[in-house]
């Protein structure tokens, strides 16, 4: 009994040792990486105790440990699915696709990872669901990382009438972006006349932000083209086609 308590104490002792020492340490390891390094430390320090308690109850630690094993492969084949989560999450533990924090698009779901294991990853979404994804569906699709880069493009496109002043419109979108204060100035924004289509001359306008700020830059930019286009006498034009009669 004295051989458990001091082991489950030691064990205690040796997660918070190693948590202080991962999480402290100059390699940045993710926060799955620390979790199973902490959780390791404590599982093998206790199974040690455990063994060496059982010996000295006069236990033969052979026979057990060969029980053990027959025990796990019968277990394996049980846990197929679990395994292959396990492995997704050892993949995704040494590749580090993503950590706590981030936000990412994987297995058709886009959200922040809000918790890790080795067997599946929380994902809170965008409307503030918690979903909870096995990692072999994670590990087995594309993984888009939102926020791993600390700049993302917007990519809008806005229409003029063909009897529109090109170089007015042109202005106005170039002074619409380098007005907004979330808009960064490296890299540079692009506005440029893209595209004339059947109905409309085509401007693309590219302004780079923040991961955390494209949406609020998206609908401004939107809502104060819209509103000076109108104030300029610029057309947004709507998809036109002319019908031609013919008498046979």
């Amino acid at each position: 009994m004295f051989i458990l308590l001091l082991t489950v104490l030691l064990a205690k002792l040796t997660k918070r040792i190693v948590a202080k020492a991962v999480s402290n340490s100059k390699l940045k390891f993710s926060k799955l990486l620390q979790d199973f390094f902490t959780s390791l430390s404590g599982k093998i320090i206790f199974t040690l105790g455990l063994l060496i308690a059982l010996s000295q109850l006069g236990f033969e630690l052979g026979p057990l440990l060969a029980g053990f094993g027959i025990a796990g492969v019968i277990i394996g084949f049980a846990l197929q699915d679990t395994l292959s989560n396990f492995a997704s999450g050892m993949m995704i533990l040494i590749y580090r696709p993503f950590d706590v924090g981030d936000l990412i698009h994987a297995a058709g779901v886009t959200g922040r990872v809000s918790h890790m294991s080795l067997v599946s990853t929380t994902i809170k979404t965008l409307d503030n669901q918690r979903l909870i994804i096995p990692n072999n569906k994670i590990w087995g699709d594309t993984i888009n990382n939102i926020t791993a880069e600390h700049h993302r493009r917007v990519d809008m496109t806005f229409d003029i009438s063909y009897s529109d002043n090109i170089e007015q419109a042109e202005a106005v979108l170039e002074q619409l972006v380098q007005e907004h204060p979330k808009v960064l100035k490296h890299p540079e924004p692009t506005v440029k006349l893209h595209l004339l289509g059947e109905s409309s001359v085509d401007f693309v306008v590219r302004p780079w932000v923040r991961p955390e700020d494209y949406w609020e830059v998206y609908w401004d930019i939107t809502r104060a083209v819209k509103m000076r286009f109108d104030e300029e006498g610029i057309s947004i034009p709507f998809p036109q086609r002319d019908v031609h009669f013919y008498r046979g």
